[in-house]
């Protein structure tokens, strides 16, 4: 968690801002990072930001067309040298908020906010970490869905339940709750409404700015009908592709290998919930488009795997959480991926024998 002195920073230049415009990872935690802060102060622009794994200059020309007085950033592991050397010149603040491990070298003048870089290290959802800012009580079931969508059970879980009882249910485990109650529906629906159109996800932005309560999201009218279509439409696609990994998890050993392609990418979903169904297993979900495979890795000290796996590939990048990572490789180093994957594993595990004798 952030010290007094850091949410006092962050509020201070939360709410002097007239005009934020906020960059916030294209999930769950990172869209409720965005609504827990913009709807404390009532105003501001929110942009998903697709690019992986970094923040690229390609979104400089948002900041160009809503002039904003200060930038935050929200949820992202990286953000380019390109982008900073745009944004510098107009001497707009820049605040930056997250909580992955992260080897960026960060510029002196943007205030930089994550956690692990405190005295007593720590790496809750950036949606935790903007409710501890902002502790506006109407936005506590945001932030938990923020929370849970990011597969942190949080603090305030019990709170949560007294408020909407119906909504969650007696467990600490968040995959339980996401794959087990209705304020798990309310995760699935947002983070496939954010794989539609740029219009509808403006229009469901703006809607999540002013909706009242988690049942006014659950429920399908006018103002929700295209959320939930789009959920639908995806689910099925989702539900397919979650019974073939299923099948493939069944009959694998320590490592899940599954592979997809097609116009959408649902690999940190996939791995989520194979993660909650093979909780012994390491999960690697690559999504193919055009020359890159997109790798969402879930597992027990997943990332230090991914990036050994990766470290002798040509324009590969990866990183992440210590359970939880991703990488981009290119598809022709795919195969070779998961034998180093394969043979990281067996080092592994030859080591533990060791060990133990």
């Amino acid at each position: 968690m952030f010290t007094k002195k850091q949410v006092d920073e962050i509020r201070g230049m939360l709410e002097s801002s007239q005009n934020p415009l906020f960059f916030f990872d294209n999930d769950v935690d990172g869209l409720c990072s965005f609504l827990v802060l913009s709807r404390f102060i009532d105003r501001g622009k929110g942009v998903a930001v697709k690019s992986f794994p970094n923040l690229d200059e390609t979104y400089f020309r948002k900041v160009v067309e809503l002039k904003p007085d200060t930038i935050f950033i929200l949820d992202k592991p990286k953000v380019s040298t390109a982008f900073f050397d745009k944004v510098r010149p107009l001497n707009i603040p820049i605040v930056w908020i997250d909580h992955h491990l992260t080897e960026e070298e960060i510029p002196d003048y943007v205030h930089y906010f994550n956690p692990l870089l405190n005295k007593q290290p720590s790496s809750e959802p950036v949606t935790r970490l903007c409710y501890q800012v902002t502790q506006r009580k109407e936005d506590l079931w945001i932030a938990m869905v923020g929370c849970i969508g990011d597969s942190h059970f949080p603090d305030f879980y019990p709170q949560f339940m007294k408020m909407y009882p119906e909504l969650g249910i007696q467990s600490t485990s968040p995959f339980e709750i996401v794959y087990r109650s209705d304020i798990g529906k309310i995760v699935k629906l947002l983070a496939f409404a954010l794989k539609d159109t740029t219009s509808n996800v403006i229009k469901m932005l703006k809607f999540l700015r002013k909706v009242n309560s988690p049942q006014d999201l659950l429920q399908v009218n006018t103002q929700t009908f295209s959320i939930h279509k789009r959920f639908e439409q995806i689910n099925n696609k989702y539900h397919m592709l979650l019974s073939k990994a299923i099948e493939v998890g069944t009959n694998s050993k320590e490592l899940l290998f599954f592979q997809y392609g097609g116009d959408l990418s649902l690999s940190a979903d996939l791995s989520n919930e194979l993660c909650y169904k093979f909780p012994d297993k390491i999960i690697v979900i690559a999504y193919m488009k055009h020359i890159h495979a997109n790798v969402s890795l879930r597992g027990k000290n997943v990332r230090e795997l991914t990036l050994k796996a990766i470290e002798s590939f040509e324009q590969a990048t990866g990183g992440g959480h210590q359970d939880a990572t991703g990488a981009k490789i290119l598809i022709e180093d795919l195969q070779q991926f998961r034998q180093n994957l394969m043979q990281l594993i067996q080092e592994r595990d030859e080591e533990k024998l060791a060990e133990k004798n």
